[in-house]
């Protein structure tokens, strides 16, 4: 553990001759969110065996999956007010006991509406309070130098931690059925418990230290008074933030952001390539190795983000993965051919490289005190959109017979949050407070 510092000097007082606890956090908000992540990753692979057992339809079971996807969303800015009132490990502690809770009731049930409750209801409370206003709000507190990288690493472990999973589910689901695979993702949120609160802490002066890289001109945000509502917080944040335009541009981007990733790919991705005749493993291994490669691109994007104008890398990330969805439907088939690669790394290397400039540019215009919980709703429109997909798109599937439709107005709509990226300006006149 670091030493203590006295406070009010330059960045040498905030890393210490030791390593900085601030890494320490960062690690442990890492795996935790890769073990929140191990549900997020089983939608995608039991849409077949729970239509398959149950005979709901791909719209039916696409609907809980929206479920959770919205209050994974939805939940996002309430949590990060919360953990501004009652502190980090308690916040996450409960949202990880509430993943294992849902996952593990799933096996007992025997109707639609018990797949919503526990698929969405549940597991969408506690994934969605470990999503990404908790990373924002790790970053924030914590760390002054290398907020972007930092960002780009935990952004990893979200995203990541669901794809990876994804062939450890399907193998689960295919010898040992589905029930399995959901006990096993229950487990994995249990077992992250014990690290969170042995290692998280809330903010650098709880250990009498500074934020990473701290200085006289950027000290980090001061510890949040625990007066007031959380949920009027979150709330009162909403409506000034509401005010900026840039807010809007954001939060239409990023709806769009969730509507390409979470919502279509990596709910619907699998069942559309078994629709042309691949083995769900071998879809579900493909999306592993999207997960690979999104943390090399996540953290390049959190890298990029400390040296570049954030507003074009989102402008040149939005573009990418619409040439990517443009041309996904002609790569379709039995087998994975070299194009089928190139499709899965370079949307690996775009999956969510958005997060990090994304964060920057909440800090830059609604500063570093409330710039969290803004982001958590701009992420909660992320996940809206991200909903609306996992709903449309097996709509799509049941009228049409197929995914295509969905792939290439996915395509268009990411043209459409180049645009308004581009139309954000780069540094506000006056912040919101």
């Amino acid at each position: 553990m670091t030493t203590t510092t006295p406070s009010g000097s330059g960045p040498d007082l905030a890393r210490g001759p030791r390593l900085h606890w601030a890494w320490v956090v960062a690690a442990t908000a890492f795996v935790t969110l890769v073990g929140a992540a191990a549900f997020r990753s089983v939608p995608g692979v039991l849409v077949e065996p729970l239509h398959d057992e149950f005979g709901w339809s791909h719209g039916l079971i696409g609907s809980a999956v929206s479920v959770n996807l919205m209050l994974f969303g939805l939940i996002s800015p309430f949590a990060a007010a919360l953990m501004d009132r009652f502190g980090v490990r308690p916040v996450v502690t409960f949202a990880l006991l509430m993943v294992a809770v849902g996952s593990g009731l799933t096996v007992f049930m025997t109707q639609a509406w018990q797949l919503v409750v526990c698929w969405g209801l549940l597991v969408g409370i506690g994934t969605g309070s470990m999503s990404m206003a908790f990373v924002a709000t790790i970053t924030s507190r914590w760390f002054v130098a290398r907020r972007g990288l930092v960002s780009g690493i935990l952004t990893a472990g979200n995203a990541t931690g669901q794809l990876v999973f994804l062939p450890v589910v399907a193998w689960l689901a295919t010898h040992h059925g589905w029930r399995t695979a959901a006990l096993v993702a229950s487990a994995a949120a249990l077992a992250v418990v014990p690290l969170v609160l042995l290692l998280l802490r809330n903010h650098p002066v709880d250990l009498g230290l500074t934020a990473y890289g701290a200085t006289e001109a950027d000290p980090g945000p001061p510890p949040h008074q625990q007066v007031g509502s959380s949920a009027g917080r979150a709330v009162s944040v909403l409506l000034d933030a509401a005010r900026s335009r840039t807010f809007w541009l954001l939060a239409g981007g990023f709806a769009i952001c969730g509507m390409t990733t979470n919502g279509l790919i990596a709910t619907h991705f699998v069942p559309a390539a078994h629709d042309h005749g691949m083995p769900a493993t071998t879809a579900a291994s493909l999306l592993a190795v999207v997960g690979v490669f999104d943390v090399v691109g996540t953290i390049a994007s959190g890298w990029l983000t400390d040296k570049v104008d954030p507003r074009l890398l989102l402008v040149g990330y939005y573009a990418l993965r619409g040439v990517g969805l443009m041309t996904l439907p002609a790569l379709m088939s039995p087998h994975v051919e070299p194009s089928m690669w190139v499709f899965i790394i370079v949307y690996g290397l775009d999956w969510v490289a958005t997060v990090p400039p994304t964060v920057a540019i909440c800090r830059e215009w609604f500063g570093a005190a409330t710039g969290p919980i803004v982001f958590g709703w701009v992420f909660a429109s992320h996940q809206v959109g991200a909903a609306l997909a996992a709903t449309g798109a097996g709509i799509v599937r049941d009228v049409t017979g197929g995914y295509d439709p969905a792939f290439y107005a996915a395509a268009g709509l990411c043209v459409v949050a180049a645009v308004m990226s581009y139309a954000i300006r780069r540094r506000p006149a006056v912040p919101v407070s």
